[in-house]
């Protein structure tokens, strides 16, 4: 991993390409500032990797311990750190700035986020199954889950099984995003197509692992 960076969901909309006629959807990050906050070392850690800050908090929110970590590294503090096994981390300097011009219009990247949180809910919509009639004596369970399983062998529902259950809020990756448009001045990415979470939702930015084959 070359580039990465955290960013904040702010929302959709889209552009029309004049070359193919076609209506692009866009989703726009406010990607940036970021501030290293953290270096870890081979030497030390075993790893190379930095730790980035994003988002300022207010200092009389954050305990001991945080305002210590990050009074170590004479940076403010921040709401958001994520740490990043970057090539050049090395290279790296504590209190270095990445801002959204970090990345270049036709990247290709990755996008992860917490997708949007949907409470408990029953196996149709979670798990996509199928619904029992609504006539014909059906009765009061046109949405349950159905049979379970096989009876006296194995006595035991197998793991993996479709059932109801608590759904979203959880780390999504969506791989393969090119980058149309950025606003280094005021540090907006533009990234074709869709993202998770929901708008403000914290998200990270870093370079494909899966590139496309052409």
């Amino acid at each position: 991993m070359t580039k990465a960076i955290i960013g904040r969901k702010i929302g959709m909309t889209q552009i029309f390409d004049e070359a193919t006629n076609k209506v692009i959807p866009l989703t726009v990050v406010e990607a940036g500032p970021c501030v290293v906050v953290q270096k870890k070392t081979v030497e030390n850690d075993g790893y190379s990797a930095v730790q980035l800050g994003f988002g300022d908090m207010r200092e009389k929110l954050a305990n001991k311990p945080i305002k210590g970590h990050f009074a170590k590294a004479d940076v403010a503090v921040k709401r958001t750190l994520k740490e990043f096994k970057l090539d050049g981390a090395e290279e790296m300097e504590i209190g270095a700035i990445l801002k959204a011009d970090t990345f270049a219009e036709g990247d290709i990247v990755d996008v992860s986020g917490t997708s949007k949180g949907k409470g408990f809910q029953g196996t149709i919509k979670r798990n996509n199954n199928s619904r029992l009639k609504e006539t014909h004596g059906s009765g009061p369970v046109h949405r349950h889950a159905g049979s379970m399983g096989a009876c006296s062998s194995p006595s035991r529902i197998y793991k993996g099984k479709a059932l109801p259950g608590h759904m979203g809020s959880e780390k999504v990756t969506v791989q393969n995003l090119q980058i149309v448009k950025i606003d280094a001045e005021n540090n907006l990415i533009a990234v074709r197509g869709a993202i998770p979470g929901p708008k403000n939702g914290i998200v990270t930015i870093c370079d494909c692992v899966k590139k496309k084959k052409a």
